[in-house]
């Protein structure tokens, strides 16, 4: 009783990372068209910002899991805060000189301290009770990261977006107010951590742990790659929203209007989260990956093929097929590989680099053949998915 009320708090506490990091990500889909304005980017040259962005989760995964290995997870928390901290104050100096460059480092340093956070939370959030439920805690807690997704774009559009001026000075230093908030809100929790102890977990004695290489689990390799298309193909889709809307065959909408619709995208996300939830508790992983997977495919033809507001809402309505992915995979690729847990944590978040990668895809395509036809990216990663849902998520022994 007395470890379960234990893993209970530790959740709720978990819970608030899950928020903070999402809220942040998020951001990037104002900062982007925000950031393209200013400098007179083309789409590619946009992108770059979800490249250093996510860029970071490769780079950083194999530290991070290092570190929470040798600290433990509350001290690694702790650590990835403050540098999540560092990142957001960097953006005061950006916005003074008005250096791009500037910019897309802070990203990567934000970045770098989300990193350390998700390979700390998301195996320790599957760890913490029954691990027949650990996908439905995965949602539950993705909810979370969802709510703040919607909330963002709002946010930064009235912080950002909104702003009327001409001069190149005062639209760049737009970011300052939004970004030196959130600053200090991520130094306060982590001055809170500090004073908080989580409960011990362990994965030494999990079936399928004993294995000496973790590459020999070839359900957690095709989750890789599964994880990589899938965090790809969203982060992809919500930066490309706000230029969407404008063009004039789809709503013709300013970027203040647009960037607002953003949550609605996010929103689908959080809606799916928390309804996945509870699905999970009676329906199998892969069966309601399966599920969402065919309906992003179905959402993305139909986006293609379509003008107006037909298209505009069937990629927002994407976000609720999204919602369930990336805790289903997470949790289908770590099952059974045991001690390995903390390593294949990193592997899983170091694919989160599929951020970095895609968005700059769909902008080469972008420029290339537009917006609209650059969607249809979507279909070699939500056919992926598709595919570990059905065959890919299956270990050896149970193929």
């Amino acid at each position: 009783m007395t470890q379960g009320k234990s893993f209970r708090s530790a959740f709720v506490l978990l819970i608030m990372l899950f928020f903070m990091w999402g809220f942040i990500t998020s951001l990037n889909d104002i900062l982007i068209p925000h950031l393209k304005a200013v400098f007179q980017l083309s789409y590619t040259q946009a992108m770059l910002v979800q490249f250093c962005f996510f860029g970071a989760y490769f780079l950083m995964s194999v530290p991070a899991s290092w570190i929470i290995e040798r600290v433990g997870y509350s001290k690694g928390i702790v650590f990835g805060l403050v540098v999540m901290g560092i990142g957001c104050v960097l953006f005061y100096p950006a916005s003074i000189i008005i250096y791009y460059p500037l910019f897309l480092f802070a990203l990567f340093v934000l970045a770098s301290g989300i990193t350390v956070l998700q390979v700390a939370a998301n195996p320790f959030v599957a760890a913490v009770g029954d691990p027949e439920t650990a996908s439905s805690r995965l949602n539950l807690a993705q909810g979370f990261n969802s709510i703040a997704h919607t909330i963002a774009p709002i946010f930064g559009t009235f912080l950002i977006l909104a702003d009327q001026s001409t001069e190149l000075a005062e639209k760049a230093e737009a970011v300052q107010l939004p970004y030196i908030i959130l600053a200090l809100a991520l130094f306060g929790l982590a001055a809170f951590f500090r004073f908080v102890k989580l409960p011990n977990i362990s994965h030494d004695a999990e079936e399928g742990g004993d294995s000496s290489s973790i590459w020999q689990y070839r359900h957690l390799v095709f989750g890789v790659v599964a994880i990589f298309l899938y965090v790809g193909i969203e982060v992809s889709i919500g930066g490309f929203l706000v230029n969407f809307f404008g063009e004039s065959s789809i709503a013709g909408m300013s970027e203040e209007v647009a960037g607002n619709y953003v949550s609605y995208y996010w929103g689908g996300a959080m809606v799916g989260r928390f309804i996945g939830s509870a699905i999970l508790q009676k329906m199998k992983a892969q069966t309601l990956l399966a599920i969402s997977s065919i309906g992003a495919l179905l959402l993305v033809i139909t986006t293609l093929l379509t003008t107006g507001s037909v298209a505009m809402w069937a990629i927002l309505l994407v976000g609720l097929c999204n919602s369930v992915m990336f805790p289903n995979i997470f949790t289908l690729s770590i099952k059974g590989v045991g001690k390995h847990t903390s390593r294949a944590s990193g592997l899983l978040v170091m694919a989160i680099v599929g951020g970095a990668i895609i968005p700059v895809i769909q902008g080469m395509l972008a420029d290339s053949i537009g917006v609209q036809p650059s969607f249809a990216i979507g279909l070699i990663c939500y056919g992926y998915v598709l595919f570990y849902a059905l065959r890919g998520y299956q270990s050896k022994t149970e193929s």
